[in-house]
């Protein structure tokens, strides 16, 4: 029999890895807010270097050259978060089934963000570059999460865990969370925190994308409150659901409260990051819907008994 072949890492290091990712890419969102809150969008005025002349930022550029030159070196903390990640998948032994293209996923969505960043401030922080810049983080969020789910499950198929229908409501709930955050982003392309005095705005009336994006939230609490019941009333595993539902009354009562206190900066930040845990809480439903069993390895046959002949006697 083959002997198998020593894993260099552990599984635990590799599921911290994993769990890095999503905290790294996250937080990355909530500087990123730091940086336009603070109309530091344009502290560095080019890309990739800071200025003309210099790859840091300097000291005649004050605070927002600072802040936005220390959100840039954030990008190389997330690249070697990833790559770690990626050398303890491709370490890691038995490899696992659609991990290491979940992990080298992670590190070319990295890279594209900062070229994504870099045309954001080319483009004068532009409303629809920045809009795309945070969508991606989204995405990059929902590979990340994947791949931490997928290192911590094992390499057996997956089996639905509710019946179809509420799997139908669920990828609808899934839906609803993702056009909540699509016109989210339109909202504060209208809004005042544009990362610079002079950047553009999208020309969108406020209050009328607002009230759009306070429709859907509405939709999104109401499926997901529908999808509790559910789960409970079949007996599914309904924890997740009633987790996201919890997340979202609270963003819900910030992005209340920011609206009718004119938006300001602090509120606005947090908002940014209840997106996020939004986002994770509504992956983590999607996930409870289904789980992977092992893959039942071959039994080796049992061999005959062996009978042996009877003496004859005499």
């Amino acid at each position: 029999m083959k002997r198998p072949d020593r894993s260099l890492v552990s599984i635990t290091l590799l599921r911290r890895l994993a769990f890095a990712n999503i905290v790294a890419n996250a937080a990355i969102v909530v500087t990123g807010g730091a940086v336009r809150l603070t109309a530091s969008g344009l502290g560095c005025p080019t890309w990739p270097r800071c200025t003309d002349e210099s790859y840091t930022a300097t000291a005649e550029m004050g605070m927002h050259g600072a802040i936005e030159f220390g959100n840039r070196l954030l990008t190389f903390v997330l690249v070697l978060i990833a790559g770690a990640t990626l050398l303890a998948v491709l370490a890691y032994r038995p490899r696992r089934r659609g991990v290491v293209p979940l992990a080298l996923a992670v590190v070319l969505g990295i890279v594209a963000q900062a070229v994504i960043g870099g045309i954001t401030v080319r483009t004068q922080l532009h409303p629809s570059i920045v809009g795309i810049h945070f969508v991606v983080s989204m995405l990059l969020l929902l590979v990340a999460y994947a791949l931490w789910r997928r290192v911590s499950e094992p390499d057996g198929r997956k089996v639905p865990v509710v019946p179809p229908a509420l799997r139908s409501l669920t990828w609808i709930t899934v839906a609803a969370s993702a056009a909540v955050i699509v016109v989210g982003v339109a909202v504060t392309g209208s809004g005042p925190h544009a990362g610079d005095a002079d950047a553009v705005r999208n020309g969108l009336d406020p209050q009328t994308v607002s009230q759009i994006h306070a429709d859907l939230v509405f939709l999104l609490v109401g499926l997901t409150v529908g999808l509790w019941l559910a789960l409970r009333a079949v007996g599914a595993p309904a924890r997740a659901a009633l987790t996201l539902l919890l997340v979202e009354l609270g963003q819900g009562l910030i992005g209340f409260v920011q609206y009718f206190t004119n938006l300001p900066a602090l509120l606005v930040g947090l908002h940014m990051l209840g997106s996020c845990l939004v986002w994770l809480a509504t992956l983590a439903v999607l996930w409870s819907t289904h789980e992977r069993h092992p893959t039942q390895l071959p039994q080796p046959p049992t061999p005959a008994p062996t009978r042996t002949p009877a003496r004859s006697s005499r």
